[in-house]
Order: C-alpha cells, then structure tokens, then sequence
C-alpha cells in the first residue's frame, strides 16, 4: 500500500471512529444520524436499481407511460441526472446545497449531494419505461462471460471511489463531521491506486458498467450512451475545477497521466 493510500485509510478510519464518541448536541448528533441513515440507505437502494435494471437491459421497470411519450419521459428520465448533477459541483449549486439544510447545510454539503445523486438514479432506473424490444440476450458462455465484465466493472468502480475518498463518493464525510462538530476533511488530489493509471476511473468505471451487460435492447443502448458522453465530458469541468484548486500539482499529474485510456506504463505517475 502507497503512502496516498495509507493516510487516506488512516484518515477514514479515525473519522468512523470518532463517530462513537461525539462531543454533545443533541440535536446536531439526531440530524446527523438521521442524514446517515438517509443517505446510505438511498444510496444502497440507487445502486442495486441500477445493478438489477441493466443487468436486465432495462427490461424491468415500474415506468407505465404510453408510446411514443414514453420515449420523452425515458429522455427527461436521462437528461435530468448529468445536468443536476454537473449543476451541483459548481459554485451556485455549491450554495445550493449549503442552502438546503439551515445551519448544518455547509458541513452536510456531500452527504446532500449524495442524496440528490441517489434519488435521481433511482428516478432514471425504477421510473424508466421499457420498450419490450430485446435485440440480444446472453446464454451459456456468454452469459458466464458477461457477468463477470459486469462484476469486474463494478469492483473497478468500488475501487476507484475508495482511491477518491470513499467518504465523499458515499455522502459519509458530511454527516460524520457533523456527528463529531468538527470541519469536512476533504481527501487531497487523487494520484494513487486506480488514479496512477488513468485520470478519471471513477468516471471510466461508471460508463463500463453500461456496456458490459448480458441483456442489449434500444433502452440500454440509449442509457449507455447517454452516460458514457457524460463520462467522457464531465471530467473535462471536473479537470477546471482541480486546476484552480491544486494548481502546478494538478499540471504536473495531467502531464504525467493519461485522461482514460491507460498508457500501460503503471508506476510512472507522480
């Protein structure tokens, strides 16, 4: 384990175990209980949607709207999840979140994020409405074979977000801080693990889990393209944001480090 690695892990293990022992505040320690349960339940839940839906190609859903409306709902449904969500990581939207809960909204500010995250996946994977057309379905060896892509894809995408911080990606830093009074810690700039191959595996990870299912209909491709683009371009805003915030550090990454596709030249990186 790399020293990037070994003081993140320090780092999160004493902000749950300071979690055991907050400072008093009965109401600061309810509202952050409450945001704990709040966010890792919806969290949970948005991600075994997403598993289940495209694990089917889309096919099961709760969505019931009549064609050919129904392909502007499924749009609405696509739509809504990049922009809200690239909406939120800028300033405005930054203030946005600090807004949404009085007096705890600046410390809470990842845990809401994750919220809002959370609940417009579930939105795009319960409510979309399947167009019962299935162009191909894996049997035997391929199902074997995809399965395991898709498991793969999954782990590559866990471990990507522990790489990042697991405690922002999951919504936990907020509520912990809050739990313990004390100021978010945010993980510094990201270069060890998965981050010294490629610049961007959370976001690589993400667009591979929507390609490497065992069921193929109209609706998964329209999904996976869709959030394969977001994948490509929302780094390119996330890389603005770093560049002014870690400055020459940031440059001398981006130099050293491919955007997505790996060099295969593991351990040149910073």
């Amino acid at each position: 384990m790399n020293t990037q690695s070994a003081s993140h892990l320090r780092r999160l293990m004493s902000l749950v175990a300071g979690a055991f022992d907050p400072p008093p505040g009965k109401k600061r320690i309810v509202t952050a209980l409450l945001f704990g349960i709040v966010v890792h339940s919806i969290f949970a839940a948005a991600v075994l949607a997403m598993v289940a839906a495209m694990y089917a190609g889309m096919t099961p859903s709760l969505g019931s709207v009549s064609w050919p409306y129904a392909a502007i709902a499924n749009a609405v449904l696509l739509l809504q999840f990049p922009l809200l969500h690239s909406f939120l990581l800028t300033r405005r939207g930054s203030k946005l979140l600090g807004a949404l809960v009085p007096g705890y909204g600046g410390t809470l500010g990842t845990t809401t994020y994750a919220i809002i995250a959370s609940v417009q996946l579930l939105a795009l994977f319960l409510l979309w409405t399947p167009s019962g057309i299935v162009w191909w379905r894996a049997e035997g060896a391929s199902l074997v074979i995809t399965t395991l892509a898709f498991a793969m894809s999954w782990l590559l995408l866990a471990k990507a977000s522990f790489d990042a911080g697991v405690e922002v990606q999951s919504g936990a830093l907020g509520w912990l801080s809050l739990l313990q009074d004390i100021k978010p810690r945010f993980p510094g700039m990201p270069t060890a693990g998965l981050f010294r191959t490629i610049r961007h595996p959370i976001y690589v990870a993400f667009a591979l889990t929507t390609w490497t299912v065992p069921v193929w209909t109209p609706d998964q491709l329209a999904v996976a393209l869709t959030l394969t683009s977001y994948c490509l371009i929302a780094p390119v805003l996330k890389e603005r944001r770093f560049a002014r915030r870690y400055g020459e550090s940031f440059h001398v990454y981006r130099r050293s480090v491919p955007y997505a596709i790996p060099n295969f030249k593991i351990g040149k990186g910073p």
